[in-house]
């Protein structure tokens, strides 16, 4: 097959005029390393040359992988124009196809030279060009000529269904050309894209040295791909109340940068910050734009993720928690909280914190589909997930994925346990996977790995050892350090280094939990020894001291009383013996209605098998 460059080509596209597609000759590439990974192109089209080719972002692999080399022959088969603030063209290549190989191609054909932007001939006078040159190639593809194929002048871009289209809406005065978002970048001094919101966040105010202020982000989405905008303090009121999710905007003159990754997951080098000359019109022609793109993430896969990863995950609402407050540190704001637990068709289970309005209005009563674009992969406690005010949170979203999972969790997935992969407390029993009977830690050398191993078990307290169950502490909030009573009314921390008038009560409470099968020795901790007993660690020291008999009373009444238990198991060694250190990490009374339903399932689902 004869390899063909477009004679005239580049000239057309200088000139603003649009070739369909064309086949054009790479005389060298090279990357750019200031700012974002980009490859700069030469490119010739046999009769002239352009070095202001770039390869979109999202064609970087071919640079890196070598598919697109020094002589071989490209077809363009899209691309943007963009002028630049000098003047020149900016050709931003977004998709290519390589017909001929390097290797194919017996060097540079024709003898191209650079072309001058400000003395070309007419585009008329290139488009009737029509002139033939030969190339050499290897013997064993013989001789191949190349011609010209006229530039197709076009006033705006292929307007198909899925393509990048002109609007007629005017902005700022003048027709705009829409551009794909793909194409954007700091270097444009004019442009408009054509995109739907797919996230808005609420306000947000900020007070530091330099002063205070409020700000709102949003996420924009065309056919190209997508990028973040936020709006700061002056512009907050003018274009909150008028922007929308899910509706599609004409948006021009915003300021772009290169994108910080840490607080997005929008799979685009650059972002948007409105100015006071940025421009939104609504436009109503949005059907050919897309709604929200997913890049779900397996949950069994997210062990394996570093902290801080931004990602999208999908889930079956397995169990959630109710509701609570914490007091952020940094402004001693109080904010709501709560846990879900997201299961997946791997098996896996993971804690998904929601925060502020939306932890108070979610219901998860009917385990509803949850997708999550943009969370937050954390490691406390094992691996979880925080959903923040830039994710976008879809319920029972209408897309495949969605379908799927729940046809799964209807037909099978609602009988399995699931293997959690966090280690925060648990709302419900779904969410605290991994239930086990005692023989079975046993058995299965649970805590023997490097990493401890948790489960969840209903299980008898047998005995409290209240030997030494209490301490005196550190008084200050973030210490439970051990005080020394210096015997003149003062206690010393020595990591704080600091001597009080008073101490802090904490507990370290060992009980004896058993089940039908086998029993376990396990530490509770303050929270989890209070649950237990019943009473606050500052009530017992201070009865301990004052009426040993009442203290002794409520041990005993803590006995044979039943539990679920969130357990973590581990294997250590001290003085060259090892042995499992059983933790409680929560405990909560039996909730027989709901203890029994899972029986029930475990009962439907061996006679199955």
């Amino acid at each position: 097959m004869a390899a063909r460059l477009s004679e005239g080509a580049i000239a057309s596209i200088v000139q603003g005029g649009t070739p369909s597609q064309p086949l054009l000759q790479v005389i060298s590439i090279r990357r750019i390393t200031n700012g974002p990974p980009r490859y700069r192109v030469l490119m010739s089209d046999g009769i002239h040359t352009l070095s202001s080719f770039l390869l979109a972002t999202q064609l970087n692999y071919m640079g890196d992988e070598g598919l697109i080399a020094v002589n071989c022959v490209c077809q363009i088969n899209r691309f943007i124009c963009n002028t630049m603030k000098d003047g020149r063209r900016a050709v931003v290549i977004v998709d290519l196809k390589v017909v001929r190989t390097a290797d194919q191609v017996n060097g540079k054909i024709g003898n191209p030279t650079p072309i001058n932007e400000g003395q070309i001939q007419p585009l008329a006078a290139v488009a009737n060009q029509s002139t033939t040159k030969s190339v050499q190639n290897d013997s064993t593809l013989g001789t191949a000529s190349v011609h010209s194929i006229p530039a197709k002048v076009e006033n705006q871009l292929p307007s198909r269904p899925g393509s990048f289209r002109s609007q007629p809406n005017s902005i700022a005065g003048t027709q705009a050309k829409v551009v794909p978002i793909a194409s954007l970048n700091p270097y444009q001094s004019k442009w408009t894209i054509r995109a739907r919101v797919t996230n808005k966040s609420q306000i947000r105010t900020w007070s530091n040295s330099r002063g205070e202020g409020k700000l709102f982000s949003m996420e924009l989405l065309d056919e190209s791909g997508e990028i973040r905008a936020t709006v700061f303090t002056d512009q907050v009121d003018r274009f909150f109340p008028i922007i929308e999710v899910n509706k599609v905007y004409l948006v021009s003159k915003g300021t772009l940068k290169t994108a910080n990754k840490q607080y997005t997951s929008v799979k685009n080098d650059y972002e948007m910050t409105f100015n006071n000359e940025t421009s939104v019109i609504p436009c109503d022609d949005a059907d050919d734009l897309p709604t929200v793109q997913f890049e779900f993430v397996p949950i069994n896969q997210l062990e394996n993720m570093n902290k801080d990863t931004m990602l999208d995950v999908i889930g079956i609402c397995k169990s959630f928690e109710d509701v609570s407050k914490i007091t952020v540190r940094s402004n001693n704001r109080e904010v709501s909280k709560r846990n879900v637990y997201l299961m997946d068709m791997s098996g896996k289970v993971v804690s998904a914190t929601l925060w502020g309005e939306y932890a108070e209005k979610f219901d998860g009563s009917e385990q509803p589909v949850i997708a999550v674009k943009g969370a937050r992969l954390s490691d406390f406690g094992g691996r979880s997930l925080s959903i923040l005010s830039s994710s976008t949170t879809l319920i029972n979203p209408d897309i495949p994925e969605a379908f799927k999972l729940r046809a799964w969790f209807d037909s099978e997935g609602r009988v399995m346990e699931g293997t959690s992969i966090s280690d925060v407390k648990g709302g419900s029993m779904g969410g605290n996977a991994n239930w086990k009977v005692m023989l079975e830690v046993k058995n299965e050398n649970l805590g023997h790995g490097d990493k401890p191993d948790y489960y969840t078990t209903v299980g008898t307290i047998v005995y409290l050892r209240k030997e030494n169950c209490m301490y005196q502490a550190c008084p200050t909030a973030d210490c439970n350090k051990k005080v020394v009573d210096q015997q003149n009314g003062l206690y010393r921390c020595e990591k704080c280094d600091r001597e009080f008038p008073n101490f802090k009560y904490r507990m370290i409470l060992s009980v004896n939990l058993a089940d039908f099968g086998e029993n376990q020795w396990v530490t509770c901790f303050q929270e989890t020894g209070e649950a237990i007993l019943g009473q606050n660690a500052n009530y017992l020291g201070e009865l301990k001291d004052k009426n040993e008999q009442a203290f002794e009373e409520i041990f005993q009444g803590a006995n044979f009383q039943t539990y679920i238990c969130r357990i973590r198991v581990k294997l250590e060694t001290y003085n060259d013996e090892s042995r499992i250190k059983a933790t409680m990490m929560d405990v909560k009374p039996v909730d027989h209605k709901e203890y029994s339903k899972r029986l029930i399932m475990n009962i439907r689902k061996h006679a199955a098998t």
